[in-house]
């Protein structure tokens, strides 16, 4: 009896990515590749604490100074 190997009827390919804002065109990009069927991004259930979202602030440069408290009301009152 011959043993038949047989090729695999799908694969999967995991893909890291730095910029989270690169994600729409990269997601494009690999469903116009042939034999691409589905295209999916697994999300993550975890919220963040605000202490999270605050060192995220920190990395990403989402941080304000002021001298004092009266030039931070003056840039809120606009």
């Amino acid at each position: 009896m011959a043993n038949v190997a047989t090729a695999p009827t799908g694969g999967q390919i995991l893909v890291n990515i730095e910029n989270i804002s690169m994600l729409r065109d990269i997601k494009k990009a690999i469903s116009m590749v042939r034999g691409v069927t589905k295209v999916t991004v697994p999300r993550t259930n975890k919220r963040l604490s605000s202490y999270e979202r605050s060192l995220r602030d920190l990395d990403e440069g989402r941080v304000y100074e002021y001298d004092s408290l009266d030039d931070l009301i003056k840039e809120i009152e606009g």
